[in-house]
């Protein structure tokens, strides 16, 4: 029964991948629950060939109308509110905001706050190469990014995609990573921002022994927010 102390019904759009889906739903589920709330949400699941095609063209205003409809399908199944858990997807935020039927909940103003907040002024970016090649669209503001030689740019985008397609990690992606994460702090910068929502999947806040700026657990904390009564 909804109350007024009831939280606002989310709308996920899952499998971008799988596992960003179920951090974000392990998550939402285990804050609801410290609440004492009972969490509502109902999920849409997308095509990650699709997304991918419509970001490797740069097709903005394709890829926020295919979003667009699956916000509708969301609406009508009770979501008051939006997200998409996942970073590179958020190329086509602007469009998407203009043609959603539900208000969003942006990745990229949390991550925007958070390293203002943080008075950094060098990182390196872990993700697939669009929010790498894009400072993680533009979030990072002024902040210098340090960038791995194209050997290790190509490691972390290959590692990313093979952590999103399949939805499981190893010993060595972690390893690799995290190595390459201390070389990049050591060559100057101050966080490693983890653009990469299936990178949940190997760090986790006990395992992620790196300073770093992780945007999933960033996006999670601005969805709470809206989906909490006030």
């Amino acid at each position: 029964m909804m109350t007024a102390r009831s939280p606002r019904c989310l709308g996920l759009v899952g499998g971008l991948g799988v596992g960003a889906t179920v951090h974000y739903y392990r998550a939402l589920a285990k804050a609801h629950a410290a609440r004492g709330m009972v969490m509502r949400m109902v999920m849409e699941h997308v095509d990650t060939r699709d997304v991918f095609g419509f970001m490797s063209s740069g097709d903005s205003v394709g890829l926020a109308h295919y979003f667009a409809h699956s916000f509708g399908r969301l609406r009508a199944a009770g979501a008051e509110v939006a997200a998409v858990p996942a970073v590179a997807p958020h190329l086509c935020v602007r469009e998407l905001t203009a043609l959603s039927p539900l208000p969003i909940v942006n990745l990229l103003d949390a991550v925007a706050d958070a390293v203002r907040g943080s008075g950094i002024r060098r990182a390196a970016i872990f993700g697939t190469r669009l929010p790498m090649d894009t400072r993680v669209f533009g979030a990072l503001g002024a902040v210098e990014v340090v960038t791995p030689k194209a050997a290790d740019v190509d490691y972390i985008h290959h590692t990313y995609l093979s952590l999103a397609m399949s939805g499981e990690g190893s010993e060595a992606y972690y390893r690799g990573l995290t190595t390459l994460a201390h070389a990049l702090l050591h060559a100057g910068a101050e966080r490693i921002i983890l653009a990469g929502t299936d990178l949940s999947i190997i760090f986790t806040e006990d395992t992620t022994h790196f300073a770093h700026i992780d945007c999933a657990r960033l996006h999670i904390e601005a969805i709470l927010r809206a989906l909490m009564p006030t």
